[in-house]
């Protein structure tokens, strides 16, 4: 499942491409028909993201008054989450002839994007998006995201550290690379209870967050190796993976570790697969 660095990637590319524009909306796949004609021809005023969650604004033309051309204010949204097979597709120019896959297409003379195999595509008012942010927890690429209210739940939970980061709910964005990778660059057992973290290790944990984050967006890539870990600066050879990007531990199980040689150990928790470096990352908690 893409991770939140991606999806806000994704809200970029749609500002750049359609923000301001008078965009067609169809449905070729038909489940998404309804909510497409509501919004056909209207302008997409802007796109944004939290978390996994993406957001395409819609509303009226900007009005002109006495040659003054005021900002429209998007009245609907199409909500989409890709989830675990969802797919995104960017293009120039005129579209093709759209394959019957195609859950939404959004077109305009000069681009047009393809969605395919979304978990939610749904068009959704004002009130059903802010319901969504409601229950979603700060996202580190959201500037104004109060990370207190993450440690607020975090400080008082008997769960694991690793089970938490990925409790969307709790912090929003943050999926199994950025998981294992964050805890890894902090030294932190992944079976620390909650409420064993320290103040001091959360901020630190959130400052690491947004910086790793913000550089996957301007990358569309993850990497969390510092440079003195590179592959050019230990002269060992780089990784091989459909992930792509440097990583200490993610994937890396029966691996050395970079810092300490000790083997990568995997696990599964949170219904998804931990990865951790038992010298780096001794054991603080029973297991």
């Amino acid at each position: 499942m893409p991770e939140g660095h991606t999806i806000h990637r994704l809200a970029l590319d749609h500002r750049s491409r359609f923000e301001g524009e008078r965009v067609r909306v169809s449905s070729p796949q038909g489940k998404f028909s309804a909510g497409a004609a509501l919004v056909d021809t209207q302008v997409m005023t802007t796109a944004e993201a939290h978390g996994k969650h993406l957001f395409l604004g819609f509303g009226p033309p900007p009005r002109t008054s006495g040659g003054v051309r005021s900002g429209a204010c998007p009245d609907r949204w199409i909500h989409i989450h890709l989830g675990l097979f969802g797919k995104l597709d960017f293009g120039a120019g005129t579209a093709p002839p759209p394959t019957e896959t195609v859950r939404l297409r959004l077109a305009t003379p000069d681009a047009y994007a393809d969605l395919r195999g979304p978990t939610t595509c749904e068009l959704i008012t004002d009130a059903e998006k802010q319901a969504i942010h409601d229950r979603l927890g700060p996202d580190p690429l959201r500037p104004g995201d109060d990370p207190g209210r993450a440690w607020q739940r975090i400080s008082r939970s008997r769960t694991t550290i690793a089970a938490l980061l990925l409790d969307q709910k709790i912090i929003a964005g943050v999926g199994n690379v950025y998981r294992a990778e964050v805890l890894f660059r902090h030294s932190i057992d992944p079976y620390l209870p909650g409420r064993d973290l320290t103040r001091a290790q959360w901020d630190a944990l959130w400052a690491d967050l947004v910086f790793l984050m913000g550089e996957g967006v301007r990358h569309n890539r993850i990497d969390t190796v510092r440079p003195e870990h590179l592959p050019e600066a230990m002269g060992r050879p780089p990784r091989v993976d459909d992930h792509g990007g440097e990583v200490y531990v993610y994937r890396r199980d029966r691996q050395g570790c970079h810092i300490c040689g000790t083997e990568i150990r995997t696990a599964g928790l949170a219904a998804r697969n931990l990865f951790w470096c038992p010298g780096c990352q001794p054991a603080t908690a029973v297991r």
